[in-house]
């Protein structure tokens, strides 16, 4: 599984966080992660200014999304499901022998050429979250799927 987003893990609670996650998911799979630059502005980030820094991010993702994978890309406006329903999803794809590549945009999102390419478009919340949050809140989502689907405690 791949968890490929723009920006840096910079601040040590959300890495660590990440970290933690990602080895108590060792267990069950190994998860990649790959972050890609941000895109600086050029003065005022408005417009045809904001269309640019998307697209140029959008091509550093593309780079490391393989052929074959499922891709789902982070988006407000995606499909929302509860923790049971992501379970369940998940293991769709992972029992179709899918390789999931979940893709996390910068702070304007995800260019419409990486959203319309997307398998699945997924939203976390309708709640705004600090970016560097997400890639913690989707393992542990991710997590608690695991947990859910083998009956484990921890899913309350």
């Amino acid at each position: 599984m791949l968890i490929l987003s723009v920006g840096k893990l910079s601040t040590p609670f959300y890495r660590e966080g990440f970290e933690e996650y990602r080895r108590r998911l060792s267990r069950y799979l190994r998860v990649e992660q790959v972050s890609v630059p941000e895109e600086r502005p050029r003065g005022r980030p408005e417009g045809a200014e904001i269309v640019r820094i998307l697209r140029e991010e959008g091509l550093r993702l593309a780079r490391h999304i393989r052929p074959g994978h499922y891709l789902v890309a982070l988006d407000s406006g995606g499909e929302m499901y509860s923790s049971e329903a992501f379970a369940k999803w998940l293991e769709g794809r992972l029992m179709a022998g899918a390789e999931i590549a979940f893709v996390i945009g910068g702070a304007w999102g995800l260019d419409r050429d990486l959203l319309a390419r997307a398998d699945l478009r997924l939203s976390l919340s309708r709640l705004t979250f600090p970016h560097e949050m997400v890639p913690l809140i989707l393992l542990e989502q991710i997590y608690r799927a695991f947990k859910i689907l083998r009956g484990e405690p921890y899913h309350r």
